[in-house]
C-alpha cells in the first residue's frame, strides 16, 4: 500500500499580507501574470498592482473571464507566454484559482494562490476543476505538484461577502464527511494513493474547527472585523480543508454537487451551496442513524444553507431532470465510487428527494 500527503510549499495567513508580500514573492521573479476578475480588482487588485510596481515589478494584467474552462485557460495562457511572465499570481475566487493553476502548469511556472475570499478549498490543492463554457461540471485537471505559495489575506476576506464565508464553511464541512467515506472503501484519495494519517487527522480537525467557531466568525465577518474566530474559519476552509480534501479523498458530496451542475436552474447557488445538499445527500445514502444526519442537518439548516430542492431553485423539477443529475454525479470523472458501497443515478435521485422529505418534516 502507497500512501500521500501533498500540500503548497509555503501558506501565509494574515491581515494585510498582501500590501506587504515582496518579501515572500520575490523569489519567483519580477514578472508576473496577474489574473484576476473584475470584482477582485477592484477591491484589492488594483492596489495589488500598484504595490508591485512600487517595488520594481513588470505586472501583466489578464482580467479573468470568469469560468474556469478550457478555453480560458488557453486564452490566459497564450497572454502569459506573449510576455514571458515568470509566475502566475491567481487573484481571487474559486473559479479565478482553478484557472491561474492550469495556466501555470500549461506554461511550466510557478504559481501563487491569492485568494480573496474564504469560500472554496481550491487554493492550496494540486487540481482544478474544469467546466464547460456554459457552467456544467467537465473533467478534473491533475497537477505534479501544488502551488509554490498561497497568500490569504484576512482583512480582504473580512471585508467580503458574508455569503461567501458560509459557502466556504459549506464546502469545508464536506471534507471529514467525505474522507470518512473513503476510509472506510480503502479508496484512493484524490492523489491516487492511500490515505495517510496526517489526511485523515486533518479531516477531522478541520470539522472540530467549523462547529466551534463558525457563527462567532460570521459575526465578525458581518462587521468587517478580523477575530481569531474568523481566523480559524479561514484556516478551516481554506487550508485545512484544501489538504484534507485532496490527500483524505473526495466521495459523495463533491460527486452530488457536480452532478447538480447541469441543471441549470442550480447555476446561480455558489459551489458550497450545492455541496452543503451534497453532504445531506451523501448521509442520505450511507444510512446515517439520526443523530449523526442531525448533527449536519442543524448545523447546515443554522448557517442558512439549502436543505430543500426549493432551495435549489429545483421546486418544480422532475424526476428525469434529477436522473440526468444523478447520472452525471455517477460518472466515472467523478468520484461516486469511492464510497464504501455501490451507488447507481437512481439511488442519487431517491436520496435528493428524501433529503428533502426529511427537511420539510423537520423544518
Amino acid at each position: 500500500m502507497v500512501i500521500g500527503f501533498a500540500s503548497p510549499s509555503t501558506y501565509i495567513q494574515g491581515k494585510n499580507v498582501i500590501l506587504d508580500s515582496d518579501k515572500y514573492l520575490q523569489t519567483f521573479g519580477k514578472h508576473p501574470l496577474l489574473l484576476a476578475g473584475s470584482t477582485a480588482y477592484h477591491i484589492i487588485g488594483h492596489d495589488f498592482e500598484e504595490y508591485l510596481q512600487a517595488h520594481d515589478y513588470t505586472v501583466t494584467y489578464a482580467p479573468f473571464n470568469g469560468e474556469s474552462s478550457d478555453q480560458e485557460v488557453d486564452r490566459v495562457a497564450k497572454i502569459g507566454q506573449d510576455h514571458q511572465v515568470s509566475v502566475v499570481y491567481g487573484l481571487g475566487g474559486g473559479k479565478t484559482v482553478d484557472t491561474a493553476k492550469a495556466v501555470a502548469d500549461k506554461l511550466d511556472l510557478p504559481v501563487v494562490i491569492i485568494p480573496t475570499l474564504a469560500s472554496n478549498d481550491a487554493p492550496c490543492s494540486r487540481l482544478s476543476v474544469i467546466y464547460t463554457e456554459d457552467g456544467n461540471f467537465d473533467h478534473y485537471l491533475f497537477y505534479k505538484k501544488n502551488p509554490d505559495l498561497v497568500l490569504v489575506d484576512t482583512q480582504v476576506i473580512a471585508n467580503g461577502p458574508v455569503r461567501m464565508l458560509i459557502s466556504g464553511i459549506a464546502d469545508a464541512l464536506a471534507t471529514n464527511v467525505e474522507a470518512e467515506a473513503v476510509a472506510q472503501a480503502n479508496a484512493d484519495t484524490m492523489l491516487d494513493q492511500k490515505q495517510s494519517l496526517i489526511g485523515s487527522a486533518i479531516g477531522h480537525q478541520c470539522e472540530a474547527t467549523l462547529f466551534n467557531y463558525s457563527h462567532e466568525a460570521i459575526a465578525a465577518a458581518e462587521s468587517h472585523a478580523v477575530t481569531k474566530a474568523l481566523e480559524n474559519i479561514i484556516e478551516a476552509n481554506t487550508l485545512m480543508s484544501g489538504l484534507g480534501f485532496e490527500s483524505g479523498g473526495l466521495s459523495g458530496a463533491h460527486s452530488i454537487h457536480d452532478g447538480l451542475t447541469t441543471l441549470s436552474q442550480t447555476h446561480e447557488l455558489t459551489h458550497g451551496e450545492k455541496v452543503a445538499y451534497g453532504t445531506l445527500t451523501q448521509l442520505m445514502l450511507e444510512g446515517a442513524d439520526q443523530v449523526r444526519y442531525e448533527k449536519y442537518y442543524r448545523f447546515i439548516k443554522s448557517l442558512g444553507l439549502p436543505t430543500t430542492l426549493a432551495d435549489l431553485n429545483l421546486s418544480n423539477v422532475s424526476d428525469e431532470e434529477l436522473l440526468e443529475a444523478g447520472k452525471a454525479a455517477c460518472s466515472e470523472n467523478d468520484t461516486m465510487d469511492r464510497l464504501p458501497f455501490e451507488v447507481t443515478p437512481s439511488d442519487v435521485v431517491d436520496a435528493l428527494k428524501a433529503v428533502d422529505a426529511y427537511s420539510k418534516a423537520n423544518a
